[in-house]
């Protein structure tokens, strides 16, 4: 079975997250972000955001709440203005008693609009084929949070863990916007990955059989698509869930993760190469 991203996939599906659910994690997240960052040293370098430092990243991710938090309140055909998301050179060297209230500020900012939202209010998105209601969003950036929170978390030094609920939901939410009709428009390169036999399955060993954490990506069609099972592939990758969740995000080098490669190592790093995480 192929995947679409639909409000009714992501709330009902083994492993899935509801709307409710989504917009918890960004407080959960975000609240683990600031028990990470408290006290630590702020301009220790990023090296999964090159050129960004800890201080950068975390106002990144509040000015991300921020943005989406407007454009839920106000909902337009075009998106607001993404200046405090990209434009970071003013903040190099931040302070966390300052940033973690800061950081709570602009996810409550963010989960009281989603939670005003009325379900059926038509917002930007990114991309025509994405559904422009709210459930969208909410799930985007409680992975956004996730994701962000790992680049820290491992940054400092300090071990990164997530529940394996949220983990099948984050992975599944990359493979799902990996695989939009619009990608090969906007990133034409990618077609470079599309050929007979080519085929990555990703199986989690440390997971309940219920939860669903094995997946194939197929790249051997006109477009890129994802299903989950058990199946052969011409490359196979074994290991615990957050390790995979690390991997395909590209925030843990194939080297350094604890995973099992079977079958055909380079087509997994193209694959990875071509479909990387921003």
């Amino acid at each position: 079975m192929n995947h679409a991203m639909t409000p009714e996939t992501s709330a009902v599906e083994p492993g899935g997250m509801d709307f409710q659910r989504h917009i918890e994690e960004i407080t959960t997240q975000t609240d683990l972000l600031r028990a990470t960052i408290a006290g630590a040293d702020m301009t220790v370098p990023v090296p999964s955001c090159p050129g960004w430092n800890v201080g950068q990243l975390v106002r990144h991710l509040g000015g991300a709440h921020r943005w989406v938090a407007e454009t839920v309140r106000t909902p337009a055909s075009t998106a607001p203005p993404q200046e405090e998301v990209r434009e970071l050179d003013g903040y190099t060297h931040e302070d966390p008693a300052v940033l973690g209230p800061w950081l709570a500020e602009g996810a409550a900012l963010l989960t009281d609009a989603l939670r005003e939202a009325e379900p059926d209010v038509r917002l930007w998105v990114p991309v025509p084929s994405l559904t422009p209601y709210p459930p969208f969003h909410a799930r985007r950036m409680a992975h956004e949070t996730v994701v962000h929170r790992a680049d820290a978390t491992l940054a400092l030094g300090a071990g990164f863990t997530v529940g394996q609920r949220v983990a099948v939901d984050t992975l599944e939410e990359w493979m799902e916007l990996g695989s939009l009709p619009e990608v090969l428009e906007f990133h034409p390169q990618q077609r470079e990955l599309l050929g007979p036999g080519r085929t990555v399955a990703l199986h989690a060993t440390d997971t309940p059989p219920g939860l669903g954490a094995e997946w194939v990506v197929d790249l051997t069609g006109e477009a890129i698509t994802w299903r989950r099972g058990h199946e052969a592939a011409a490359v196979a990758v074994r290991g615990p869930l957050t390790e995979l969740l690390l991997l395909v995000y590209r925030r843990r080098p194939m080297a350094e993760a604890d995973i099992e490669v079977l079958g055909d190592a380079d087509l997994l790093d193209f694959w990875l190469d071509r479909v990387s995480f921003g």
